[in-house]
């Protein structure tokens, strides 16, 4: 299961929050108690280096669990109805932007004054607002 978002033609989630949405929801279908790294790049056929970094970082948020040694792997430190979307944008992207004002690569100077600034943080605060319940849970019951 691939999960892409846009919004208004602009990425709303980047290629590491994607990659750790699609391994979340493959361990959380998995009817193993634990899927190894090997498991995860087979099947969801993701680079290994950025596997292993997405499913460290993971782990180090209390996300997943690992076990390691033979026979080892991963599975979900929580239910999937405590594992909510916004916080894993969180972890891989910070604070759910959608663009930032830039002229010849410099941050716009008139942001405060700005009405195209103003509808942007308009629609980033509509697009938290919507997502903030969205869990894996929600996302697997389509």
């Amino acid at each position: 299961m691939i999960l892409v978002w846009y919004h208004l033609g602009m990425n709303l989630i980047n290629r590491d929050t994607d990659y750790a949405l699609r391994a979340i929801i493959f361990i959380a279908q998995s009817d193993k108690e634990l899927v190894s790294t090997a498991e995860l790049e087979e099947e969801l056929k993701l680079p290994r280096p950025f596997l292993r970094k997405i499913l460290q970082i993971l782990q180090k948020e209390g996300i997943l669990n690992s076990v390691k040694g033979v026979g080892g792997g991963f599975n979900l430190a929580k239910p999937i109805e405590k594992i909510f979307l916004l916080d894993l944008i969180k972890i891989f992207q910070g604070p759910l932007t959608l663009a930032e004002c830039m002229f010849r690569n410099k941050v716009c100077k008139n942001r405060k004054t700005c009405p195209l600034h103003k509808k942007i943080k308009a629609l980033e605060q509509y697009a938290r607002d919507y997502m903030k319940d969205v869990t894996i849970g929600t996302l697997l019951k389509g």
